[in-house]
């Protein structure tokens, strides 16, 4: 057996025990008996996925559409089998990340690593409830990308959603595993294990466990997530995009409006309206920070923090300006 066969195997003998299944029951409609008798609703499993304890006092994180169900329960079962009702904390809708509480105590847990540190080739494992069937399942990969966008198809249950900044791995991720830990050789949480590209080989992605810490700095804080907004819709520059409409730089934040109703460019009364930031306008730069492909506006805004003066470097009619922004609540 070599290093690092003793290294993953020990960080996954302590993992495993943190690692939670997440049981969703539901309601069933009542249905008379041949007797006519109508008996009490009965609650069945309709879903499953992972979670993990981050402190001993029975605080979980897991992705928020593992429990976006409308009208169900959310059982946690612990290693042992103990089984104790969820109580949900918040939910981040823009990270899809969901803080979760039991009534439980003197609990093992995971501690939080630095996602803003990975890098590619970097090697991560991750554990969770694959197929709502297999407790503990264990993969091991490498980082094969960071900053990834991935648009989530809705459907009855979930609405659609683009997620951004994402870890893109090869470590095996299967529907049930959402909400399970990404670890790193150290034994750290790096991420959240999200999603999976249906129809790919070795394609899956985990969001960055730096926007969960910023959701547990706010709720301990705040009582609630609060998220940070600059109030603009924009399009990244890059080059095949400077070429088909002549601008004159190849990175930026392009700020444009949708061809929608009462669409805005920039929301009004929200932080870049009251900067000066205009429609047309090409942020390039966020405090400093060029802004492209890979490092985007939104994922660039979600790191910072309510009230915080961000200063915008933009290209107004072939001329740079500092603007400086206040950032406000979403509402």
């Amino acid at each position: 057996m070599t290093e690092e066969e003793k290294i993953v195997i020990d960080i996954v003998k302590k993992a495993c025990l943190c690692v939670v299944n997440i049981i969703i029951e539901k309601s069933q409609p009542s249905i008379p008996n041949i007797a006519g008798i109508t008996k009490k609703n009965k609650k069945a499993v309709v879903g499953g996925g992972s979670g993990f304890i981050i402190s001993n006092d029975g605080i979980i994180l897991t992705n928020r559409h593992v429990v976006s169900e409308k009208n169900a329960s959310y059982i946690v079962e612990l290693q042992n089998g103990e089984k104790h009702k969820a109580k949900i904390l918040a939910k981040d809708p823009i990270n899809d990340i969901a803080i979760l509480k039991i009534e439980k105590y003197h609990l093992p847990f995971l501690e939080l690593g630095d996602s803003t540190k990975l890098k590619l080739g970097q090697t991560v494992i991750t554990i969770g409830n694959a197929l709502s069937q297999f407790h503990n399942s264990v993969s091991k990969g490498i980082i094969s990308g960071l900053f990834r966008v991935v648009s989530t198809e809705g459907d009855e249950q979930y609405e659609a959603q683009n997620l951004r900044g994402l870890i893109q791995t090869d470590a095996a991720i299967n529907p049930g595993n959402s909400g399970g830990p990404m670890l790193d050789t150290e034994g750290k949480v790096v991420g959240i294990n999200a999603v999976v590209v249906q129809g790919a080989e070795n394609i899956s992605f985990a969001i960055p466990i730096s926007g969960a810490k910023k959701d547990l700095q706010d709720l301990k804080k705040f009582g609630k997530i609060i998220q940070p907004c600059l109030g603009v819709r924009y399009v990244v520059i890059n080059e095949q995009i400077q070429q088909k409409y002549n601008l004159p730089t190849s990175y930026g934040a392009w700020v444009l409006k949708e061809h929608l109703p009462h669409d805005h460019a920039v929301t009004p009364n929200s932080s870049a309206d009251k900067a000066g930031v205009k429609e047309g306008d090409i942020i390039l730069e966020y405090n400093k920070i060029k802004i492209k492909d890979g490092v985007g506006l939104d994922e660039l805004v979600q790191k910072s923090n309510i009230g915080e003066k961000v200063k915008l470097k933009i290209l107004r009619n072939g001329k740079e300006k500092i603007l400086t922004a206040t950032l406000l609540a979403r509402d």
